[in-house]
C-alpha cells in the first residue's frame, strides 16, 4: 500500500502560527501590561511609581528612569523616585497632573515609550483619587478644629458675660468679653492660614494623666505641636510627668528655638497667649524654655494642690 503525502493548506499553517503567537503573548505579557499590574497592586501612588520606574528601567533598556511629581502649590516639580544611573539624552514623557516620567540614556525604544503611554491614564486617575482623599482628610480636620474653636469661644465668653449681668456697671464685663472676641478672631485668622499636614515625627510618652479636660488638652497639644513645626522641628516628643507637687505636660522639639527670628514664639495657631489662658483656667501655667541640645521645651504645669 503506497503512502499519500499530506498537504496542509497554507491558511491552516497561518492559523496555527497565529494561535502559537497568541499563546506566547498570554504567557509573557508585554512591558506595558506588567507596569500597569505592578502599579495597580501598590498601596499608594508613590510606592506604585517606585515599582514602575524599576520595571521600566530593567524592561525597557534605559540607563535611568525618574518620576517627577508636582509640588503642593503645583508651580514646580520635584524628584519623587528614581532607579538606575545613566547619562545621555533625557526623554520627558508628561503624565498629566501626576507630573512627568523622565527616561535617561540607555538603549530604550518604542517598547518603553508605549509602556509609559499605557500607564499614563491609570496614573492620572489614581493620582487624582489620592489627592481628593487627602483633601477630604484635611477638610475633616478643619471641621474638628472649628468645633473645638466654637466650644472654646463659648467657654471663654461665659465668665465675663455672667459677671457683666451681675455687676452694677456691666460695661466692664462686656468690654472684657469684646476684647476676648478680638483675640479669638485674630487667632482664628492665624489658624486658617496655617492648616496643613504636620511634616515632623511625633513620639509620645503619656504614662501619667494630666488633670485637664480632653477638649482643653486637644487644643493645647494641637497648637504647641504646630508652634514646634513652625519653628522648623523635625522631631517632636510629647510626655506627661507627675511629681509630688504638680502634673506636667511637656512638648520638646528640635526646631530653631526661642530666640531665632521666626522661631518658636512666631508660631500661630490659637496663639501662645490663649494657650496660657486655657492652662490658667485650671490652675496651670505655660512655660517655654530653650533645650540644651537645641530647640524648645513647652511645659503646661498644673499645681497638685488646686482642688
Amino acid at each position: 500500500m503506497s503512502s499519500v503525502p499530506l498537504t496542509v493548506p497554507a491558511s491552516v499553517v497561518a492559523a496555527g502560527s497565529a494561535l502559537r503567537d497568541g499563546r506566547r503573548r498570554l504567557v509573557a505579557p508585554g512591558l506595558g501590561d506588567r507596569v500597569i499590574v505592578g502599579f495597580a497592586a501598590a498601596d499608594d501612588v508613590r510606592s506604585g511609581m517606585a515599582r514602575v520606574v524599576a520595571m521600566l528601567r530593567r524592561g525597557g533598556g534605559a540607563g535611568r528612569v525618574e518620576w517627577w511629581s508636582p509640588t503642593d502649590g503645583g508651580s514646580s516639580l520635584r524628584l519623587e523616585v528614581a532607579d538606575g544611573h545613566g547619562r545621555g539624552r533625557r526623554v520627558v514623557v508628561p503624565v498629566g497632573p501626576a507630573g512627568v516620567v523622565v527616561v535617561v540614556g540607555g538603549d530604550h525604544g518604542a517598547q518603553l515609550s508605549a509602556a509609559v503611554r499605557r500607564l499614563a491614564p491609570v496614573l492620572r486617575r489614581r493620582w487624582t483619587e489620592e489627592r481628593l482623599a487627602q483633601q477630604a482628610v484635611r477638610l475633616a480636620r478643619c471641621n474638628q478644629a472649628l468645633g473645638d474653636f466654637a466650644a472654646l469661644v463659648a467657654h471663654e465668653l461665659k465668665t465675663p458675660l455672667e459677671l457683666a449681668r451681675l455687676q452694677d456697671d456691666p460695661s466692664v464685663g462686656v468690654e472684657r468679653a469684646l476684647e476676648l472676641v478680638d483675640v479669638l478672631l485674630e487667632a482664628a485668622q492665624a489658624e486658617s492660614a496655617t492648616q496643613g499636614p504636620i511634616a515632623a515625627e511625633v513620639t509620645t510618652d503619656l504614662s501619667q494623666e494630666v488633670p485637664l479636660p480632653a477638649m482643653t488638652l486637644r487644643i493645647l497639644l494641637r497648637n504647641l505641636v504646630a508652634n514646634a513645626v513652625a519653628a522648623g522641628a523635625r522631631h517632636i516628643h510629647v510626655a506627661t510627668v507627675a511629681s509630688a507637687g504638680s502634673w506636667r505636660l511637656t512638648v520638646d522639639d528640635d526646631g530653631v528655638g526661642l530666640l531665632e527670628a521666626g522661631g518658636y514664639a512666631g508660631g500661630s495657631r490659637l496663639g501662645l497667649s490663649l494657650c496660657r489662658r486655657l492652662a490658667g483656667r485650671f490652675g496651670g501655667t505655660l512655660e517655654l524654655a530653650p533645650r540644651a541640645v537645641g530647640g524648645t521645651r513647652a511645659s503646661v504645669v498644673v499645681d497638685r494642690s488646686r482642688p
